[in-house]
């Protein structure tokens, strides 16, 4: 069996997730496919996750790609995370991945419309809210969720969520948004804050598409999600799949038995899967010239892999909450070596957590000039700060 080394997969990495110089995607579009989806949690990180890989880009070409063209689209999938996508790998998240979040969410919805008194059947009440909010949207008009709950009636009723401490009293309105958002019915549109700030504008994914597709069946969707997975991260494990689908064992078995993957072993131990055609498994990856990229916080390329040591090493504690949401991320020669913060000027400031020489210094002093120009004193902020950048930004 083909043993792939951990150098093999820094390599690759480099190269097909469009991050060393000479490697990098032509547009926002090009750049996506070349990751399969972006998180988009945190709205900057698709700014900064396509910033790093595409040059000379700016604001108004990832905007013109979201809002106008509307090539990539926001859903919400995997892990009930949102996430932008390629418009046509839609269908295969709306049969699998979308629908599984979506049938786990509707039942306890339901059940606390119910517990609220908003009405004595929850899935009813559900099913008139869907058709209320569907019908307003209808003639392409994007409506705020405030406008929705002051537009729509049924939107406009209140929950009591938790206990003592805990407890909050909440609009119903967005969970009956996330839950037509999932289902692949409406679609985050227009967004009416700063690129760095989330204020979606809702529309009906019919009229923001124009057309849609007819969502695939479970299994082809699964597969087709897999197949762009192995693409960009291969070689991966049964339990990188199973992670980062957010699905079953059984699900992501049946995926490679379809897609007919080839397993290869990896240097740190256990078997990995690549796609039939791919070349690694005739010649070694090529060594790739140093590289060094900053990348921010939930970054696919971070984010792609549950077993992450190959590219991680022994840093997982320092950028990774214990939720698993990583920071922002400083790499070299394919590897995470630090992270990076703003000062508070706004200036990029990156933070290493091992030595890389003066070459490797050189390299990120240069990534994290270049992105402070980019930012133009715009400072990004996150709720996911790993303990690295709280460190950095301590007196």
């Amino acid at each position: 069996m083909r043993v792939v080394s951990d150098a093999e997969r820094r390599a690759r990495l480099g190269r097909r997730h469009a991050l060393a110089p000479g490697h990098r995607a032509t547009d926002p579009d090009a750049a996506t496919r070349a990751m399969t989806v972006l998180h988009s949690t945190e709205p900057a990180t698709v700014y900064l996750s396509l910033w790093a890989r595409v040059d000379g880009l700016s604001v108004a070409d990832i905007d013109r790609a979201l809002y106008a063209d509307r090539t990539l689209v926001k859903q919400l999938a995997m892990r009930r995370t949102l996430f932008v996508f390629p418009r046509d790998l839609l269908p295969a998240a709306w049969g699998s991945v979308s629908a599984r979040v979506a049938s786990t969410l509707e039942g306890p919805l339901a059940r606390v419309v119910q517990q609220a008194g908003l009405a004595s059947d929850g899935a009813a009440w559900l099913a008139t809210a869907r058709t209320a909010v569907l019908a307003r949207l209808a003639d392409g008009t994007e409506l705020s969720a405030q406008e929705l709950r002051e537009q729509v009636p049924e939107l406009a009723g209140r929950l009591d969520i938790g206990k003592g401490k805990y407890a909050a009293n909440v609009s119903v309105a967005p969970r009956v948004l996330t839950q037509l958002g999932v289902e692949g019915l409406i679609v985050r549109g227009r967004n009416d804050g700063h690129w760095r700030t989330s204020r979606p504008r809702w529309a009906a994914m019919a009229t923001w598409l124009g057309a849609v597709p007819e969502a695939m069946k479970e299994r082809e969707g699964y597969a087709e999600l897999v197949r762009r997975w192995l693409g960009t991260f291969g070689p991966g494990t049964e339990t990188d799949l199973v992670w980062w689908l957010g699905s079953t064992k059984g699900a992501v078995r049946a995926a490679l038995a379809d897609l007919g993957a080839v397993q290869v072993s990896l240097e740190a131990g256990g078997e990995g899967w690549v796609l039939p055609d791919d070349p690694l498994l005739e010649e070694p990856e090529p060594p790739l010239a140093p590289w060094a990229a900053l990348l921010p916080v939930l970054d696919p390329t971070v984010m792609g892999w549950k077993e992450r040591a190959f590219y991680l090493g022994p840093h997982a504690s320092m950028l990774f909450d214990t939720n698993g949401n990583a920071g922002t991320t400083a790499w070299w020669e394919g590897r995470v070596v630090g992270c990076w913060v703003q000062d508070p000027d706004g200036v990029v400031v990156v933070r290493l957590l091992e030595e890389v020489g003066a070459d490797g210094v050189a390299a990120l002093e240069a990534e994290a000039s270049r992105l402070t120009a980019w930012l133009d004193g715009d400072r990004v902020s996150t709720v996911y700060p790993s303990a690295a950048m709280k460190t950095a930004l301590s007196p």
